[in-house]
């Protein structure tokens, strides 16, 4: 006993010691998720932390979870201050307009208008210890008709235990008879307090120190007013760069998280959409993000890389209602001592779990449904080229979706509606949950093939259905096999020539990411450049796409502010002709602006065979972008217009009145008549 006694001793102090370690542990962790205000399910609410309505008066109202405390005026709804982490207002309260909505709306044929869409009433919609949902509304009628936008307008805010960050979303409806209208942009915008955010992230290899809106205010104007020169930022490092929104601008299906960081103290602001079903145009309509300011948006509508094709006009009285968002304005900070760049990790992380909490359980509207009352639809999506396979091919990361009934192709113009796209597997699998229940059309495209797919029938979701459409097969256009092709049928122009820009006009952040070097600014001018006095020549078999294909085709820069068409060369070799069969010339056009694309047949002198007339105002070249809307045309080309040997196409960009205008290719074939 006298020898057990010491070891019962020593086993009960090593016990203290374990359990003292697994406190203190526990302890640190805690501590580190606190750090990112990271409130697991089901984790008690410590005291301080629930949600509270603090004050409510005609001017504001303050909800405070313990993490952050968010200020909103009232009945406006817009959002003044944002407390959080020992910043008294993370937004920049030197100026009025700091945390808002606003459309971009006109009626026909008089002026734009901008609506910030304040409210004129407010209501708490949810308020217990989890979580205040509340609600700024405001109601149309005939007597603002020209000073308001024709809108009832019911903007939600939820602010949850636990969640360092906003949930917002809108309602807005038109109720029929009500007049024609134009909406051309719908978002949410934060300034935030420059004095404290500087340093911008919109992806994993997108992400620097920015110039501030001073910086911009004494630069140098560029060939617009968006893009400045700066020649004398507060910080010498900006010196010489060009600075434009357009340069962060991104596509939908990869637009889910972006923000900015303070490093005193180190603190992020994020911008995290969880869902695209209420954004426009499908899965790669580009829009923009955050820019300079520094100022964080949600677009969920505008014409950006688009244009007015994207139809987001009301007329004879056409009702209309829409629910966008939800999305999540998030905060986050870390310890001094540690990465600011944990900041964007963990933003990644919340965004990730939102995207999985997708459709939210705790949104308190009719009109926003939940899991069990939307549907699910899934299949195998086939393709079919005889010319390439004599069996059916897996539409191997197509592109599926579901989207408001229309032609094939017609979802790349849409607005109105809801969209719920994903990507299929390997094998072509696909499966679309949560979509809201209604009817649609099925499409689908991809990478390697041209055209769009539509099914054939209209696909009607109800609450909780789970429809398996089985295989489909998609046949893109095809007459015949293939003579030779320019690029990869993949909707961008990525794959061309892309020219270093001037070394005086230059954006640091793009120097290096050879997938970016369309973002600089001023590659329209560098075809001048390349080519002073002759177009430009491609010829078959001896040239290479990725050297000798300029990424746009643009109007020549002839000084003066003049500007001349240009025409291209295709030159190829035929060894036999079928003088009496029809060929067939398909062109994929990733953009247009402005512009007008002719076809001719070994005489440039001759009459065109094909015009597309007058299209395009997606402005992609000057903002840019590597692709706007996507464009098939296929053209017949008699037999007898060619001959055995050399032929050349010559394609010609007749209009030239700008430097912004022109096409961009996706890619260009050649079939031969068809044979069995």
């Amino acid at each position: 006993m006298k020898l057990t006694a010491p070891r019962k001793k020593f086993g009960w102090v090593m016990l203290q010691v374990l359990l003292l370690h697994l406190l203190v542990h526990s302890v640190h962790s805690q501590k580190s998720r606190n750090k990112l205000n990271i409130t697991n399910p089901g984790q008690s609410i410590p005291p301080g932390l629930a949600v509270q309505l603090r004050r409510v008066s005609k001017e504001k109202v303050v909800v405070d979870n313990g993490i952050i405390q968010v200020t909103f005026s009232s009945p406006q709804g817009l959002i003044t201050g944002i407390k959080y982490n020992g910043i008294d207002n993370v937004l920049d309260d030197e100026i009025d307009d700091r945390g808002y909505w606003d459309v971009v709306w006109y009626e026909p044929g008089k002026a734009l208008e901008i609506d910030k869409l304040e409210g004129t009433k407010f209501e708490i919609i949810t308020q217990n210890e989890e979580q205040v949902e509340i609600s700024f509304t405001r109601t149309w009628t005939i007597s603002k008709r020209g000073s308001l936008v024709p809108l009832n307008v019911d903007k939600r805010y939820i602010i949850r235990t636990g969640v360092s960050g906003i949930y917002m979303y809108g309602i807005l409806e038109r109720l029929e008879g009500w007049p024609d209208v134009d909406m051309d942009q719908i978002r949410i915008v934060f300034k935030l307090n420059p004095k404290k955010f500087d340093f911008m992230a919109i992806s994993d290899d997108r992400q620097r120190s920015m110039p501030s809106m001073a910086d911009r205010d004494n630069s140098k104007i560029l060939a617009y007013k968006e893009a400045v020169l700066l020649t004398n930022p507060k910080n010498p490092m900006f010196k010489g760069e060009v600075d434009d929104k357009y340069m962060y601008s991104m596509e939908d299906k990869d637009n889910n998280v972006h923000g900015w960081i303070s490093s005193d103290p180190p603190v992020g602001f994020w911008m995290i959409t969880p869902s695209d079903e209420f954004r426009l145009g499908g899965p790669i309509k580009q829009d923009l993000t955050s820019h300079a300011g520094p100022i964080t948006l949600s677009m969920f509508t505008s014409t950006h890389y688009a244009g007015k094709e994207m139809r987001m006009d009301y007329r004879n009285g056409e009702p209309w209602k829409k629910v966008f968002g939800p999305v999540l304005a998030y905060l986050n900070s870390v310890s001094p001592k540690d990465s600011t760049l944990r900041l964007w990790r963990d933003a990644k992380r919340q965004m990730a779990e939102e995207v999985r909490s997708w459709p939210y359980d705790f949104v308190n509207s009719e009109d926003y449904p939940l899991s069990h009352q939307r549907g699910t639809i899934e299949g195998q999506f086939y393709i079919k080229d005889r010319y390439v396979s004599r069996l059916n091919i897996y539409g191997k990361l197509a592109f599926v979706g579901l989207a408001p009934v229309g032609e094939a192709g017609s979802w790349q113009t849409e607005s109105k509606g809801y969209q719920f796209w994903t990507k299929a597997d390997r094998k072509g699998r696909f499966i679309i949950e949560n979509v809201r229940a209604g009817n649609y059309s099925l499409y689908a495209w991809g990478y390697g093939f041209i055209g769009d797919y539509k099914y054939e029938q209209n696909i009607t979701i109800t609450p909780g259905s789970q429809m398996n459409v089985g295989p489909i097969v998609y046949e893109p256009p095809r007459n015949g096999p293939t003579l030779w092709e320019i690029g990869v049928p993949d909707r961008t122009a990525g794959e061309f020539y892309i020219p270093d820009p001037y070394p005086t006009l230059m954006n640091k952040l793009y120097v290096n990411p050879l997938q970016d070097r369309f973002r600089q600014y001023g590659l329209w001018d560098r075809y001048a450049d390349l080519y002073p006095q002759n177009d430009l020549v491609y010829t078959v078999g001896v040239s290479d796409y990725r050297r000798d294909w300029f990424f746009a085709h643009v109007t020549r820069n002839a000084g003066n502010n003049t500007y001349d068409s240009t025409t291209w060369q295709i030159i190829f070799n035929l060894n036999n002709l079928n003088r009496v069969g029809l060929y067939t010339l398909r062109i994929a056009l990733a953009s247009a602006a402005d512009s007008e694309l002719q076809v001719r047949i070994n005489n440039p002198e001759s009459d065109h065979i094909f015009t597309t007339g007058f299209i395009g105002k997606d402005n992609a070249i000057a903002r840019h972008g590597i692709h706007g809307l996507y464009r098939l045309y296929s053209i017949n080309i008699a037999g007898d217009l060619l001959s055995v040997g050399d032929n050349t196409i010559y394609l010609t960009q007749s209009r030239s009145t700008g430097q912004f205008q022109g096409v961009m290719y996706d890619y260009i074939r050649l079939e031969s008549p068809f044979t069995t």
